[in-house]
Parts: C-alpha cells; sequence; structure tokens
C-alpha cells in the first residue's frame, strides 16, 4: 500500500498506516513533508521548540528534524514497538520526503478520511515547518 501524505491529518494517517501494518501489509508513505498537524501554528511550533530544547544532546529527548523520520516516530507511537510484533511491523513501514523513483509509476492512494478538507477550522502545519522550525535542512 502507497500512502500520499500531501493534505493528510499526520495523526490520522498513522493510526491507519499501523493497523495495516499490524495486520502484515507493507506499507509506503510518499511526500512526509506535506502532512500536517492540526492546532494553532504559534502552540505547536512552540511545543515543538520546547520539546527540543530539553535535556542534553547526549540523553535526549530526540526530536527528528527531517520530515520522513518526523514522521516515522509518529508511527511508532501507534505500535507496540517493544513487542516482536510491533519490531516486525516497524519494519514494513517506511516513509520518504517527496516521490522516490520505484513509486513514480505506481498509484498512491489517499485517505479521505485523514484529508485536512475535512475539518471545520483551517488552524495547522506542516511537517516541513516544524522541521525547518527546528533547524533540519530540507
Amino acid at each position: 500500500m502507497i500512502i500520499d501524505a500531501t493534505n493528510l491529518i499526520l495523526g490520522r494517517i498513522a493510526t491507519i498506516a499501523a493497523k495495516k501494518a499490524l495486520l502484515g501489509e507493507t506499507v509506503d508513505i510518499i511526500n512526509c513533508e506535506k502532512a500536517v498537524i492540526t492546532g494553532l501554528r504559534k502552540t505547536i511550533l512552540e511545543k515543538y521548540q520546547r520539546k527540543s530544547a530539553m535535556g542534553s544532546p547526549s540523553t535526549g529527548p530526540y526530536i527528528a528534524r527531517m520530515p520522513d523520520k518526523f514522521v516515522k516516530r509518529a508511527l511508532r507511537g501507534m505500535i507496540p514497538y517493544k513487542q516482536p510484533k510491533g519490531v516486525a511491523a516497524l519494519k514494513r513501514l517506511m516513509c520518504y520526503s517527496g516521490v522516490p523513483e520505484e513509486f513514480k509509476d505506481k498509484k498512491a492512494e489517499t485517505i479521505e478520511e485523514a484529508n485536512i478538507s475535512k475539518l471545520a477550522n483551517l488552524n495547522f502545519v506542516t511537517v516541513k515547518e516544524i522541521c525547518l522550525n527546528l533547524g533540519g535542512n530540507l
């Protein structure tokens, strides 16, 4: 299954992709930088900035600054990654920034329930903006 994350809500993508991976299906998510997180822009950016400033570089917390790794971490939160079935499911999940060459000719699915147009308000931030705010080089 190939999911195009353009204008899709990150948490809703993560729940669907995690369920599919736990059932044994391989899930590839493309255009991770175009996924969105809902909420007020200022609040979301401050939250991730505060999290990244906590602790020290040797002890964490570690927040990914690349969009594909950022989305992969959200997916990991939906999977029991410390159990053998979770480890296997996490190996079946792959995230990509942009569209890799191997997926250019294949048809990518979109999840209608996760589309940003379903929201009543339009307060959201893209994953790319969050990663740029954290200092990622895209």
